[in-house]
């Protein structure tokens, strides 16, 4: 049971990070940019794209048994990226994304409190750490990837790393407190 309640209460604590990092600080734009002249490129899109969803350009088969050689031979004379669409009409945050974004964070925090309670840390503050630690290990196998591979911005890939840890941090506060070291 304290398991349950303090992942719980340390997904409370990452969820109002969150918010307060994508609405009330500049971090959720770190590493985006504006397109110039937009609404063109929006009316392309709009007519080459059939729907929502992640387009990778230059395109290649990737069931070609050349797929590397087309796709480095296409990179030689055009621009390359990823474009995550989404058609329209446009909505605002729907509370199905708020909900998705809880009970991810939660179970984040249910494996976290989890994984502490199977230490025998006795200071609060390497119990804190290890939450951390463990949002920073999660950010890292991710954002880096993205980094590296899809060539994402590099100060978005570290905002999303920071705002991990600072997420994990926030929890690993909140379930330290409640998940106590194992008697020995």
């Amino acid at each position: 049971m304290r398991i349950l309640i303090a992942g719980v209460a340390g997904a409370v604590a990452m969820f109002i990070w969150v918010m307060v990092a994508h609405v009330m600080t500049p971090l959720g734009w770190i590493g985006f940019s504006q397109i110039a002249d937009e609404a063109p490129v929006i009316a392309a899109m709009q007519g080459a794209i059939p729907k929502d969803g992640l387009y990778m350009f230059p395109w290649v088969d990737p069931k070609s048994k050349d797929t590397m050689a087309q796709y480095q031979e296409k990179l030689k004379t055009s621009a390359s990226g990823l474009l995550i669409y989404k058609a329209p009409p446009g909505s605002d945050i729907e509370t199905s994304q708020l909900v998705i974004e809880f009970v991810t964070e939660l179970a984040m925090c249910l494996l976290a409190a989890f994984l502490l309670a199977q230490t025998a840390l006795a200071a609060y503050a390497m119990r804190v750490g290890f939450v951390a630690l463990i949002g920073v290990t999660a950010a890292i196998s991710t954002s880096v990837p993205y980094w590296n591979w899809y060539r994402f911005p590099a100060d978005f890939t570290l905002a999303a790393i920071f705002m991990s840890f600072v997420g994990y941090l926030a929890a690993g506060l909140v379930i330290a407190f409640l998940i106590k070291p194992k008697a020995t």
